[in-house]
């Protein structure tokens, strides 16, 4: 049993197993942005960000009326038209299409990673960043917790939907961050000097 046990461990810390695990990561990262990104040109999606937007002190001036967002708020699969008329005068779709465009990008370059090093690094550095933006929510945004609605348990360190949500994005931190030390690493295990980086 032992020799199985040590043969298993051998091939899952092989080398060929840490760089599947690398490339795993970086299309996993991908993924995240690809999809969450596309979903940013739906309205549904939009609306669903309003609240992290509308309460962030560096992108609520993104918004025309950031103040008034909680009343017209809808529910995922709800069709308000009032509403919807509202978040369009509000910059809202306009604020999530550029925000998705931008996390298409983060996706594109993290998963060109996987044949180009400076793109990867780049897409390594934005995704890495991106969760630190996310996180922020958790202290500005009052949904990020369970309101005192007659429950005990409400505000820190009750997190609400939204807010565990937001919580998974230290999973993103992680993942971004070992992607952007092993691009990093890459030239360097090869020898390469810094003049023959910067020219590719």
């Amino acid at each position: 049993m032992n020799i199985v046990f040590v043969r298993l461990l051998t091939a899952i810390a092989s080398p060929f197993s840490q760089r599947f695990g690398i490339a795993a990561m970086k299309v996993a990262i991908a993924i995240v942005f690809l999809w969450i990104g596309a979903l940013k040109f739906v309205p549904y999606e939009a609306d669903s960000i309003t609240p992290f937007v509308a309460n962030s002190p560096v992108m609520n001036f993104f918004y025309k009326d950031p103040a008034d967002y909680k009343s017209h708020l809808t529910r995922e699969g709800e069709l308000d038209p009032e509403k919807r008329a509202w978040q369009t005068a509000n910059n809202t779709y306009g604020f999530s299409i550029g925000l998705g465009a931008v996390e298409l990008i983060i996706g594109l370059l993290t998963l060109a990673g996987l044949f180009s090093i400076r793109l990867g690094f780049v897409g390594a550095v934005l995704a890495f960043a991106t969760p630190f933006v996310t996180l922020s929510f958790l202290f500005t945004t009052p949904e990020a917790w369970v309101p005192a609605l007659g429950d005990a348990h409400h505000g820190f360190p009750y997190l609400s939907g939204a807010g565990r949500l937001v919580l998974k994005d230290t999973l993103l931190l992680a993942g971004a961050w070992i992607v952007l030390v092993d691009t990093a690493r890459q030239p360097l295990s090869e020898g390469r000097t810094t003049s023959q980086m910067l020219r590719e």
